[in-house]
């Protein structure tokens, strides 16, 4: 790797002459000697690299330093290291989360294939506005510090890459970053309508690059700090046009948000972002229609299936809300069907027991019938046989 090896022996020239790496200077491997004490003939042969003789000892403490020594393992895991090329001011000079950073960035693949180089990127520290080993190793440099980053393709492009700048996916990544500037972050109630704007739009705009790569909790981070931007008062002035712009940003923000929140399952939450969204755009589609799929995934079946009854009446050819609505109905249909089974099974056949019942009740009035007859004859006769007695006696 011709450029990041021509750097990094540049910085181990730089650190020896700085006594970082080296001891040559410390004082510690060569003692001073009297001019009498010189010796101009040459040591003996037997000495001569490393014997048994007075150097020895002093051979052993001009053992090389371990490089990896010079690395810092910023995560404690292996898969992200910092090193320093050339010194910046101070530890007092680092830039803190919430500052507006400028730096240079070269990236190199892991076999020192360039990828892109990248002077004055500008970006806030701390928001995900770039990869997240930038993020993470940049509060650590100092001004006008080079540092060379190593990095997992975890706290890069992932498993997904890039395409610009091009990164294949699941790529190690070295990063030559320098540290150009730091300034705090603009008053947000000062901040022009049209800064304002393209500053929320970019967040957003970083949200879905997050969303793209499946980091959804990302995505939400950077969705949050959007509306943050569009929800902040303003102290100048502001045209309704401006007013405008600015609230459709905000609601494609809740939108985002909300189809962020569905694919980490936090409901509660996606329709939260849902309501919101139509408080300010009733009619909203996008809203309309997440909102719907979070209600089913709810169990919420009669709102969802009206609130999507709704969004396709707003759009009639939307294939995508029809299909969602198909596949709703028939599944409420299919629970409803499932649960009068159970409430059959848990009361038993209601059908067939009414029937036995009318059938017990038949044959039991049947039988009282009966009953009665025979009662009445048996008194008929014994009143005749009675009367025949007492006509006798007469």
């Amino acid at each position: 790797m011709s450029d990041k090896e021509d750097s990094m022996d540049a910085s181990d020239s730089h650190d020896m002459k700085n006594g970082r790496t080296s001891l040559l200077d410390s004082g510690e491997d060569f003692e001073v000697l009297d001019e009498e004490d010189i010796d101009d003939d040459p040591p003996p042969l037997e000495d001569a690299g490393g014997g048994k003789g007075k150097n020895t000892d002093e051979n052993k403490n001009t053992d090389p330093v371990d490089p990896e020594q010079e690395w810092l393992d910023v995560l404690g895991n292996d898969l992200l290291k910092k090193k320093v090329l050339e010194a910046g001011a101070g530890r007092d000079s680092r830039p803190q989360k919430g500052q507006n950073v400028k730096i240079n960035l070269k990236t190199y693949l892991k076999d020192g294939t360039p990828a892109a180089e990248e002077p004055n990127i500008s970006f806030t520290l701390g928001d995900g506005d770039v990869i997240q080993a930038l993020d993470l190793t940049v509060q650590l440099m100092e001004m006008g510090e080079k540092a060379l980053v190593q990095t997992d393709a975890k706290y890069a492009y992932g498993a997904r890459g890039s395409l610009e700048p091009e990164v294949p996916p699941n790529a190690e990544l070295s990063l030559e970053v320098e540290l150009l500037e730091a300034t705090d972050a603009p008053d947000l109630e000062l901040l022009p309508p049209p800064e304002k704007i393209a500053l929320a739009s970019h967040k957003r705009e970083r949200g879905n690059v997050h969303y793209q790569r499946g980091d959804y909790a990302f995505a939400v981070n950077s969705y949050s700090i959007a509306l943050q931007i569009t929800e902040s008062n303003s102290k100048v002035d502001i045209s309704p046009e401006e007013e405008n712009e600015l609230m459709d940003v905000k609601v494609k923000c809740l939108n985002n948000m909300a189809a962020s929140q569905l694919k980490l399952d936090h409901y509660d939450a996606a329709l939260k972002s849902c309501v919101s969204a139509l408080a300010h755009q009733p009619d909203n589609i996008k809203a309309l229609f997440r909102m719907g799929k979070v209600l089913a995934l709810q169990g919420e079946y009669t709102e969802a299936i009206q609130t999507l009854r709704k969004a396709l009446k707003l759009e009639p050819s939307n294939k995508t809300i029809h299909a969602e609505l198909s596949k709703l109905v028939k599944k409420h249909s299919e629970q409803r069907g499932a649960e009068q089974a159970m409430y059959k099974k848990m009361l038993g056949n209601p059908t067939s027991g009414s029937s036995s019942t009318q059938e017990h009740r038949v044959k039991s009035s049947w039988g009282l019938s009966w009953k009665w007859l025979f009662g009445a004859t048996a008194v008929a006769i014994g009143g005749v046989a009675l009367s025949v007695v007492i006509a006798a006696r007469n």
